[in-house]
């Protein structure tokens, strides 16, 4: 009989175990001690919590993708912002279809900012970068200041449905 009880515990265990695992999205090179969120996980919670999500769509195989995930991931900046967003990546055919996430074309990397809602914010983009990409983010100075801009610009509405 305590054979049983041990096996049965050591495999509830193992299946625990598993699950958080499997429950926390992977950083995919942009970082392992971010929170990551899967896309249908993030805009869910994004709609439960009033918090803005920043998606990168990126490739495994993609050359300027792999030059900007170590420096994404060394980053303490966008670190310490990141909690203040739902930070999800998607990558190879994890990538979400439709125009909401190519406006102004397919490129790779790219990274948007979307409301609570779910909606792209089409204002915020890099912008000291190219007008036919906008949603390119070479650096992570580029992506730190549209974080930054959009938590600059997006206090009000977190405040008004936090007092509620």
């Amino acid at each position: 009989m305590a054979r049983v009880t041990v096996w049965a515990t050591f495999c509830f265990t193992i299946s625990l175990l598993i699950i958080c695992i499997a429950a926390k999205a992977p950083g995919n090179g942009f970082g392992e001690d971010i929170e990551w969120k899967t896309l249908e996980d993030g805009l869910k919670e994004a709609k439960e919590v009033n918090k803005p999500l920043m998606l990168i769509i990126h490739k495994s195989w993609c050359g300027a993708c792999k030059a900007l995930k170590p420096k994404f991931a060394e980053s303490e900046e966008i670190k310490k912002l990141s909690s203040s967003f739902l930070m999800v990546n998607v990558q190879d055919d994890d990538e979400p279809a439709g125009e909401k996430y190519s406006p102004d074309g397919a490129y790779i990397p790219r990274i948007f900012f979307l409301d609570p809602s779910g909606n792209v914010m089409k204002e915020f983009y890099n912008e000291d970068g190219n007008e036919k990409y906008k949603y390119y983010y070479p650096t992570p100075d580029n992506i730190l200041k549209s974080m930054q801009k959009v938590l600059k610009e997006m206090p009000l509405e977190r405040k008004t449905n936090e007092e509620l």
